[in-house]
């Protein structure tokens, strides 16, 4: 069974993003639907897969990452606005039988992301 996953990793502070929202978003064309959302526990991963089963099927996704508001619980200095705030990720899953981890490693001026295991 397939299943989208994801991981915030705050790079700045060498510790797991805890209490990150993200958004989780199914784009078909020109729309965009929300399909809900998560907030990333201690680990900074979620207790539960994004999305599983039948509500993880092929097409592009995007989870929107609310960085801004995390680095401000993390009461960590920054201009306003913020360089980073709100950070959207697009994938495509091709095949919605395997596992989709997304991990999002997070400074106040840098990201990346890669296809984890």
């Amino acid at each position: 069974m397939g299943r989208l996953t994801t991981h915030v990793l705050d790079t700045a502070l060498g510790r797991p993003g805890n209490g990150l929202k993200i958004e989780i978003f199914r784009i078909e064309g020109e729309n965009r639907t929300r399909l809900g959302e998560v907030i990333t526990n201690d680990d900074g991963r979620c207790d539960a897969p994004i999305l599983e089963g039948a509500d993880f099927t092929a097409g592009e996704y995007e989870l929107l990452f609310h960085a801004g508001d995390y680095l401000d619980g993390q009461q960590v200095a920054g201009n306003k606005p913020r360089f980073l705030d709100r950070i959207p990720l697009r994938f495509g899953v091709a095949n919605a039988d395997e596992h989709y981890h997304v991990p999002l490693l997070l400074s106040p001026y840098s990201y990346s992301t890669y296809r984890g295991s």
